[in-house]
C-alpha cells in the first residue's frame, strides 16, 4: 500500500464532513459533541486523531459572519432604528450565525484536511 497514492474526492470529503458525517465511508459521526472532534469513526473505523483544525474554521466563520452582516448594518444605518433595537438585533444574528455556521466550517475542514492528508 505505501507505494500506491490513494486519491481521494476533495468534494465529497468536504460535503460529508460540513455534513457532520465521516469523510470516508459518510455513515459516522465525526463530532463527539459540539465541535470535538471524535477519535474514530463509529461506522468504518477511520481514524480521526491526527486531523487537526486549529483557527481555520474560526477565522472563515468570523469572515462569513462579517460579510453577511454588512447588509443589516447598512439597513439599520438606512432606517436608523432606536441604538437598543440595532444593538440587539444585530447582536443576536451574530450569536446564531455564529453558532450555526462554526460546526458547519469546521466540519467542511476536517473533510479538506482528511482529503488532502497523505
Amino acid at each position: 500500500m505505501p507505494d500506491q497514492i490513494l486519491t481521494r474526492n476533495t468534494g465529497q470529503a468536504i460535503t460529508r464532513g460540513t455534513l457532520g458525517r465521516c469523510p470516508k465511508c459518510g455513515e459516522g459521526k465525526i463530532f463527539a459533541g459540539y465541535l470535538a472532534t471524535a477519535p474514530a469513526c463509529g461506522a468504518c473505523g477511520e481514524d480521526f486523531s491526527q486531523l487537526r483544525t486549529a483557527d481555520g474554521p474560526a477565522f472563515f466563520t468570523m469572515s462569513i459572519v462579517g460579510l453577511l452582516l454588512i447588509p443589516a448594518l447598512w439597513l439599520g444605518f438606512i432606517y436608523l432604528p432606536d441604538p437598543l433595537t440595532l444593538a440587539v438585533t444585530v447582536s443576536g444574528s451574530i450569536l446564531v450565525l455564529t453558532l450555526i455556521l462554526l460546526r458547519l466550517v469546521k466540519g467542511g475542514w476536517l473533510g479538506l484536511e482528511w482529503a488532502h492528508r497523505h
